[in-house]
């Protein structure tokens, strides 16, 4: 599980308008949501997704053989 160390920011009315997080805990949401990711593993997990929905078992490999 992640833990967030964050400030938050208010306006003068209190009312909350920025976040900061600690720069190694942003890199890690940033990667959990795959927000770091290139265009190309971005293509290949659509067509895996793509494989996936077909039944496309040949796209795929058996998790002991990893």
């Amino acid at each position: 599980m992640l833990t967030l160390h964050k400030k938050i920011i208010v306006d003068e009315k209190g009312k909350p308008t920025e976040v900061i997080i600690p720069w190694k805990e942003y890199k890690k949401i940033e990667e959990l949501l795959g927000l770091d990711l290139d265009k190309k593993a971005i293509e290949d997990l659509k067509q895996a997704r793509k494989d996936r929905e077909k039944g496309k078992k040949d796209a795929y490999v058996e998790l002991d053989s990893i």
